[in-house]
């Protein structure tokens, strides 16, 4: 299986940033697909870890292709569409490009060109080779859930600290924090984090033992605080903008053509990345790109004062809701789910009720009338 982790000097060694991309600009184009993928995710009903697969399949796809070279809403739209398929919610491609009309300005649904279909069916061949068809990925949240039982601690609070673990977990996904971290270490990070700001201490937990320091010991060892900051400052850098201005808007997207597919458009070097797939055809001439707009100043490693305690949208926090005046996307919709409460956890759910068992017994006497038929149905 490949290494899908990489140190921060290959993250400013991307093809984007050898092609004339700045790392800052990079960082923008990243964001605004993952959210891009969030918000169409959202508006067709897809669920948490299907959005979560789709914005994986994109942070890696471009570490092996240029944005220059790809169009990242076509991309975003391929990687829902391979992550349906995956995570098994599968949405029909032009329903996908449906929604995402709907959602980009002209000027930026150009780039899907006179066939939109034809453009991101055959980006998905490109992608599943990019990624070496490993298509499993797991998500923060589950870790997440797991090691908030063994927390011990008033429920309210926990309850809340988890939800706003939750929101975090969201926002990382707007940044390389995957492709620089296993989901155990982010989910301990992001509890770190969200405990700190809700101010849940965490002093006892389910299994300590007198060789745990720290309640995470028990999950992920050699975890040390550099790491949990780094994380912890990665996402809370989403949260800052220069001098209260919105981010300037992207440039405009050269235009496919019908001739030359993505396969066709792609110009990749086999020497450029080891782990890099190979495309044997050779690269269209095209006019020169727009130069990018210059990159995003944002402050580093700095802790937002104006991050609060209070959930999003109580009125506790920033005006608009948010954490430190963040819009909230529509990932933020989605719940974690409760904490057990007693010997509920895990339990089955209810069965249906005893007249429509009946009807469904009936059912498969009706249509089914092999001896063994009913035994393999009830199984």
């Amino acid at each position: 299986m490949p290494n899908w982790y990489y140190e921060k000097k290959d993250l400013r060694n991307t093809p984007s940033i050898r092609d004339g991309i700045d790392f800052e600009t990079e960082r923008r184009y990243r964001k605004e697909g993952a959210r891009f993928i969030m918000q169409t995710g959202t508006s067709m009903g897809l669920g948490h870890n299907t959005v979560a697969t789709g914005v994986v399949y994109f942070h890696r796809f471009y570490m092996f292709h240029s944005f220059k070279t790809f169009p990242r809403y076509v991309t975003s739209c391929c990687c829902l569409f391979l992550a349906g398929k995956v995570e098994e919610t599968p949405k029909k491609c032009k329903d996908i490009i449906k929604t995402a009309r709907g959602l980009l300005t002209d000027q930026k649904f150009v780039s899907f060109g006179e066939d939109p279909k034809e453009e991101v069916m055959t980006l998905e061949r490109i992608l599943l080779q990019t990624i070496k068809f490993d298509l499993q990925v797991e998500h923060p949240y589950s870790f997440l859930v797991k090691y908030a039982k063994c927390l011990k601690g008033d429920s309210a609070k926990l309850q809340k600290m988890v939800q706003m673990a939750w929101n975090f977990v969201n926002d990382s996904l707007s940044t390389t924090v995957s492709l620089q971290w296993e989901p155990e270490i982010i989910a301990v990070a992001l509890i770190y984090l969200a405990s700190k700001l809700s101010k849940f201490t965490v002093v006892d937990w389910v299994g300590k033992q007198p060789e745990h320091l720290k309640w995470w010991d028990m999950f992920v060892q050699d975890v040390t605080m550099e790491i949990l900051e780094d994380i912890c400052h990665q996402v809370l850098d989403l949260y800052q903008q220069p001098n209260n201005e919105s981010p300037p808007d992207s440039p405009p997207q050269l235009p496919p053509s019908k001739a030359s597919p993505p396969m066709k458009r792609a110009n990749i070097s086999p020497g450029a990345n080891k782990n890099s797939p190979t495309v044997n055809n050779p690269p269209l001439k095209t006019s020169a790109p727009p130069p990018p707009l210059p990159p995003i100043e944002m402050e580093v490693n700095h802790i937002p004062k104006h991050i609060t305690d209070a959930p999003p949208g109580s009125g506790g926090g920033p005006p608009g809701g948010g954490y430190g005046g963040y819009p909230i996307y529509p990932m933020h919709q989605s719940q974690p789910p409760p904490l057990p409460h007693g010997n509920s956890y895990g339990a089955p759910p209810p069965g249906p009720p005893p007249q429509q068992q009946q009807q469904q017994q009936q059912w498969q006497q009706q249509h089914y009338s092999h001896p063994y038929s009913n035994n393999y149905y009830n199984r």
